[in-house]
């Protein structure tokens, strides 16, 4: 037994106090804290620091995921690019996969329409709080540059006509505004409902739900109107050629390109298709969906049909598709399309419901035949592109990174400048995973340009799962694909309920749910924890194995002393304490074989059984991650098993390590061993500086109030096994943890928050570097085990790791969250690691040959060899970091983070040439400290934290890079650094290339001799000012947008770049020119209205007598 005393706290409470703490509303002053009194002279040298504070900014740089509840989508035919609208304001475009973009409405309000100015690089966005926006797309930041509010309508619909510049804006009142979408002005040209539909209805006709022109004649418009009246409108003569009647309530309008038939779709399930010259009743009335009555009765009515498209091909019949309709009967079926193409029908059955739906087509303009390819279909959490040109109507491969939310994301890690080898190699196994049965063809919506990046390293995102699942990504420069999926619920053994649709909100019944992460890229180990208390350690290989039975171990971690089955100390034993359940060799027929007290009786307490079963079975495993070991935690005495809080795995020492609150185990996952099972009291040895109460395990159950255990607050024992989080708790967030370093909540238990593997100074005696294990807790003291490995080769398969806690080395208020290690210059030490080598190599392969060797921890040039060569530990707790020197354990620089937030993650990492610690606060600010000095580089109000899954998923990463999911569906990317920043724009994608519009259709020499060809009209005349006047000013406000000068700040540079930047100019000085001359206007018309009702008074006053007045 090597316990030893904690370190005196002295030398601490005489430091000097820093005066960091002038941080004023994310400006820093940089203000070095002077080095400690106590110090040496040999580490009283100043290490130089390379980092200052203009080397950190803070932008967001790219968002990736399926835009989380979307509302509304729009396509331009020729530029190829879709636009999504949420109903949080977001707008995402699309173009060629690795052309995505994100923007955000200034008021949050639902988009309910968007409208491309075709082939203008432009997009006009109609939201929920009666605003309309113009955003420019020729940059690659997008940005709005007109916009105008409406006061007294509700905008309903829009319609843009191809190469029109006038809007058709309709409202809930019934009525129809015009607007200039260049000058963002209203026409004074109005369509009142009551001139529209007249004395045909003695009704309101409700909403205005359609507008659009006929295909053929600009100068008539379709509107259509909720109640089931369609009008058509004649915008030279102001009034309705004919009005269309039925009595169900529509939902949307379609034209046959010829403009001399239109459709649409009732809410009961019915399609009525019109000629315009026979406004009496329909020429046809079909329910496709209806069971057909033999009596000639009418059919059943169905749900209703909320959108139909209708287009035309030249050499075939025409498709007819909708979505809804269904019959009443069909419950549980789920959402559908329906594609009607000449005699055929097909219902193509959605997996979630219908936000909206596009028919690509051919051509941009309305009166040729349409030749449809492709219909996008947006649901509600996925997005599906059907092509309409193969039999079977396939969907086309979607090349986005969508499906980040297939299960809910519960946990995630970011590695920026990984080995170079890493991403071929989990592409090339990743790839044999893809499904079967796509569209050949390429996918459709191809527009924009990728950015030049000069950002070459590359980097893996890798996302744990509610199901289970880990994902890792390729996210370098900027875009993110899927490589590799790893499922680890097939190490147990199936549930006997019936599989449902994978939920994506995170709910109770997720035993497999990934709460940690540990990896080491080098050797390619992963190491997983779940929800259920389970830990699965996976080797990397390129070859298909079968594993007969799978590995496990079973560990039995409790928290009292007297209750604890580990002699007394918990000293140097070794392999393990003598517990039951830690056999080495595979256990096949789980929980029956070990003692068990009364577990089959009804109210007999569960013992030594763990939350879930490995299975039994051989299991099959491709190439990619295969299972080495399984370890779980069991049932203690009718006390479940407590969720696992702290994990970390080190190649080159064959070790696992995790933690909760009741304790730690180290597991060699090479012998297949328990090394150390003990109670976080124990790892004191008999200096315990609290004074804890023992009690019986089922008095209270605290969780760790660590990250990892979110469920807050005190759990049922059913709870232990479940989730780890679950939406309806997301807000609450308040922790009550004693931050006071010498009492301890009588309620609270002390758990494992963090763990670090490294070669350095575990005494103040110790006169070289030797394996080493830091653990952190929860109340903010920092523990060492000693770790003695038997040399490498073959003999450390056969002789045992001798561990040794070693007690207390460092306290800091609140719970450790990091602990990294610095050599004497100041640069990161990595921890340890063994290269990659293929485990299943035939015995007699090269790969076999290898002596597998420690890799020692990489020493700078620059340092000598000398025995009292020191080093510096750095720690991270939720209110503080401190450096502390080794072997002397002083503490040379100390920070306090936070006094009234606390650090949610910290992360120590490299960027530009030198090293620093980033935080992140429950306050939403983000913080940079450098190292070894701990002085403020940067202090950013970031983002308040609103729910718990940023808090879980936040992290940082080399060279600047940090990522968390913004939404169940997306992951927002941001960097903390200067140089990122500045060469951000030439990363990002164009979303706006030059293309010429396709050639008008031919109107043929009968059609323009007799007529009956497109009737163009001079919609100038009709609404401009001149020909219709003025708007009145209190119907809508005009605001002019920021995507002025400084939106083309990221336009192409080079000739393109100064014509578009010189028309902003001038726009914009036009822009001011006009509004003097409006206002000049307006107060030369005042003047001309006043003199006008002079005028008139006196004419009125002058010939009456005065008893007239």
């Amino acid at each position: 037994m090597c316990s030893r005393p904690p370190p005196s706290l002295a030398p601490e409470r005489k430091m000097k106090k820093f005066n960091i703490r002038k941080v004023l509303d994310g400006l820093t002053a940089v203000s070095s804290p002077s080095p400690s009194p106590q110090l040496g002279a040999k580490e009283n040298e100043l290490i130089p620091e390379t980092l200052q504070s203009e080397h950190f900014q803070l932008c967001k740089t790219v968002r990736h995921g399926f835009p989380y509840q979307p509302s509304s989508m729009a396509f331009d035919p020729v530029q190829k690019i879709l636009a999504i609208g949420t109903q949080s304001g977001a707008l995402r475009l699309f173009g060629r996969p690795g052309v995505e973009c994100y923007c955000q409405h200034e008021s949050g309000a639902a988009v309910i329409q968007l409208q491309f100015l075709i082939n203008e690089g432009a997009l006009v966005s109609a939201l929920a709080d009666d605003s309309i926006h113009m955003w420019n797309l020729r940059q690659k930041r997008p940005a709005v540059l007109h916009s105008l509010k409406f006061n007294k309508e509700r905008i309903t619909f829009c319609h843009l006509p191809f190469q029109s510049k006038w809007l058709y804006i309709g409202s809930e009142r019934g009525n129809i505004h015009i607007v200039n979408v260049e000058s963002f002005t209203l026409s004074g040209y109005t369509i009142m409902w009551n001139k529209a539909i007249e004395l045909s209805s003695k009704a309101h006709p409700g909403p205005v739900v359609h507008i659009s022109d006929n295909p053929m004649d600009e100068g008539k418009l379709i509107i259509g109107f909720e109640s089931g009246i369609v009008v058509l409108w004649d915008l030279k003569s102001k009034r309705a050629d004919s009005r269309y009647t039925y009595d169900e309530a529509i939902h949307s309008v379609a034209w046959h390109h010829e403009g001399k038939q239109f459709i649409c779709s009732h809410s009961d399930g019915t399609l009525t298709i019109w000629n315009i010259k026979s406004p009496a009743r329909p020429i046809q009335t079909i329910t496709p969906h209806g069971k057909q009555p033999k009596d000639g009765k009418k059919p059943e009515p169905c749900k209703p049909i909320l959108k139909v498209e209708y287009k035309t091909t030249r050499a075939g019949d025409p498709f007819m598709i909708f979505s809804g309709g269904l019959s009443y009967d069909t419950v549980g079926r789920r959402p559908c399309l329906t594609v009607m193409h000449g005699k055929s029908t097909a219902v193509l059955e959605m997996d979630y419901p219908i936000v909206d739906f596009l028919t690509l087509c051919e051509t941009p303009y309305a009166n040729d035949f349409q030749e449809p390819y492709a219909v996008v279909v947006l649901l509600e959490k996925d997005l599906v592109v059907i092509d309409l040109a193969q039999n079977g109507y396939p969907i086309f491969e979607n090349p986005y990174p969508m499906m980040i939310h297939e299960s809910p994301v519960t946990s995630c890690e970011y590695l920026a400048d990984c080995p170079v080898d890493l991403i071929p190699a989990l592409y090339s196994v990743g790839s044999r995973q893809k499904r079967q049965g796509y569209s050949k063809k390429e996918w459709p919506i191809s527009g924009g340009n990728w950015g030049l990046g000069t950002q070459s390293y590359p980097e893996i995102i890798i996302t744990g799962h509610a199901d289970g699942s880990v994902k890792f990504w390729d996210a370098s420069a900027i875009m993110l694909q899927v490589l590799y999926k790893l499922k680890t619920a097939k190490v147990f053994e199936k549930a006997r309920c019936k599989e449902e649709k994978p939920s994506t909100e995170i709910v109770d019944e997720d035993p497999f749910a990934i709460q940690l992460l540990s990896w080491c890229p080098e050797s390619r180990m992963l190491c997983v924890a779940g929800v259920s208390a389970h830990v699965i350690i996976y080797r990397f290989s390129k070859q298909e194995i079968t594993t007969e039975v799978v590995q496990l171990l079973e560990v039995r971690l409790q928290y009292e002393l007297n209750d604890l089955e580990s002699p007394d100390g918990g000293g140097d034993q070794t392999p393990a304490p003598p517990t039951p359940i830690t056999s080495p060799s595979p256990q096949t027929t789980a929980p029956q074989s070990h003692p068990s007290t009364s577990s089959n009786s009804s109210d007999g307490m569960r013992d030594n059984i763990p939350c879930l079963k490995v299975r039994s079975s051989p299991l099959k495993q491709s190439p990619g991650y295969q299972v080495e070991l399984v370890v779980q935690l069991v049932w203690v005495s009718g006390e479940p098993p407590q969720q696992i809080s702290s994990l970390a795995i080190n190649s080159c020492y064959g070790l696992v390590v995790f933690g909760n609150s009741n304790g730690l185990a180290v597991v060699d996952y090479l012998q297949k061993t328990v090394l150390l099972n003990l109670g976080t009291v124990e790892l004191y040895g008999s200096n315990d500086p609290y004074q804890r109460q023992l009690r019986s395990p089922r008095k209270s159950r605290q969780p760790s109030g660590g990250l990892c255990d979110i469920n807050e607050g005190s759990a049922t024992s059913e709870d232990r096994c479940k989730s780890p989080t679950s939406d309806n708790r997301d807000i609450s967030f308040s922790r009550s943890r004693s931050s006071s370093v010498t009492s301890i909540d009588k309620e609270s238990r002390e758990a494992i928050t963090s763990f670090f593997f490294c070669e350095t100074y575990t005494r103040k005696a110790d006169g070289g570097l030797t394996p080493s294990l830091w653990v952190g807790t929860s109340l903010g003291t920092v523990l060492a085990i000693s770790l003695n490995m038997p040399p490498a080769g073959e003999q450390r398969l056969l002789q045992p790791v001798i561990v040794s806690p070693c007690g207390t080395l460092i306290r800091l208020k609140g719970s450790i969250l990091r602990m990294a290690f610095l050599d004497s210059t100041g640069s990161l030490l990595p921890s340890a690691f063994e290269p990659w080598y293929e485990p299943n190599a035939p015995a007699n392969g090269e790969e076999r040959d290898k002596v597998r060797k420690r890799r020692p921890v990489s020493v700078s040039p620059s340092t000598s060899q000398e025995l009292n060569e020191n080093q510096y530990a750095v720690v991270c707790s939720e209110k503080q970091a401190k450096v502390i020197a080794l072997p002397s354990q002083t503490c040379v620089f100390k920070h306090n983070i936070t006094e009234t937030s606390f650090v949610l993650r910290a992360d120590v990492v490299q960027i530009n040439a030198g090293i620093c610690v980033a935080c992140f606060c429950a306050n939403g600010h983000i913080m940079t400290l450098s190292l070894p000095g701990l002085r403020p580089l940067l202090d950013v109000n970031y983002l308040p934290l609103t729910d718990m899954r940023i808090a879980r998923t936040f992290c940082f990463s080399n060279l600047g890079q940090a990522l968390y999911l913004t939404s169940p569906t997306e992951i927002q990317r941001i960097t903390y650094s200067q140089e990122v920043c500045e060469n951000l724009q030439e990363m990002l994608g164009e979303l706006f290339t030059p293309v010429e519009t396709p050639e008008a259709p031919n109107r043929g020499f009968f059609k323009g001799l007799f007529g009956g060809g497109a009737q163009s009209l001079d919609r100038e005349e009709l609404f401009g000012e001149t020909g219709a006047g003025k708007a009145p000013r209190s119907l809508a406000q005009h605001v002019p947008g920021p995507g002025g000068i400084e939106g083309m700040k990221g336009a192409a540079s080079g000739i393109v770049g100064d014509l578009a930047r010189a028309r902003i100019a001038l726009d914009e000085r036009g822009q001011k020119l006009g509004e003097v001359e409006e206002r000049t206007a307006a107060m030369m018309a005042s003047a001309d209205s006043f003199s006008k009702h002079a005028h008139e008074m006196m004419l009125k006053c002058k010939d009456k007598k005065w008893y007239q007045f």
